[in-house]
């Protein structure tokens, strides 16, 4: 029995910290699991951002109610959705999440929790799991499931690495040619064929 595992930012609905940073008008934030592969420390540093610009929760939930998934996202999600169990795995938070689950469909997700201050200040936040998709995944198949997983980004490399079938979307050139071994789609169609494939096997 198959269980399909996807990243969410920059695959279903657009990076909300690069959304973040052109609003706010803080290049540094559009800074993302792309170019940093160490979590803890992408976080924390971003957490220092907010803090010397006075900025909490509010002002990126303000920006998150304006992001819409990707075009074709949620058609592409409901299909999947119809032929196999599906996961979406994702070191986001929930306090990021809910709206944007509600735009798609209010698929299933596991995410992570951010501590905020009453005064809406972001003081920290709380990983569900360490390497949180990879655990999931191998989690996943410790009660019997077989896991494709696919996402964009370095911190989704553990999960596809780890299922029976896995691959890149929308991924980086430098990503891309490290990973050779994992196919590589740009557009939902060509992704959908590619999962249809892997669900027959």
């Amino acid at each position: 029995m198959y269980i399909t595992c996807l990243d969410l930012e920059g695959v279903l609905v657009p990076e909300i910290w690069i959304a973040f940073a052109e609003a706010s008008g803080i290049p540094e934030l559009k800074r993302t699991t792309r170019d940093e592969p160490d979590y803890d420390k992408l976080m924390n540093w971003r957490l220092e951002i907010l803090k010397e610009h006075g900025l909490g929760l509010k002002e990126i939930q303000d920006t998150i109610a304006k992001i819409d998934p990707m075009p074709g996202a949620k058609e592409f999600l409901d299909e999947l959705r119809s032929l196999s169990q599906t996961i979406i795995i994702s070191d986001t938070f929930a306090q990021f999440a809910g709206p944007l689950m509600k735009k798609l469909g209010l698929p299933t997700i596991f995410c992570n929790s951010l501590e905020v201050a009453e005064n809406g200040e972001i003081t920290g936040f709380k990983m569900r799991c360490e390497k949180s998709k990879l655990t999931t995944v191998k989690a996943l198949q410790s009660i019997g499931f077989e896991t494709i997983a696919g996402g964009d980004s370095f911190n989704d490399l553990g999960m596809i690495q780890a299922s029976k079938f896995g691959f890149l979307f929308r991924s980086t050139e430098q990503i891309k040619k490290d990973y050779p071994q994992y196919p590589a789609f740009e557009e939902y169609s060509d992704l959908m064929k590619f999962l249809r494939e892997c669900l027959a096997k």
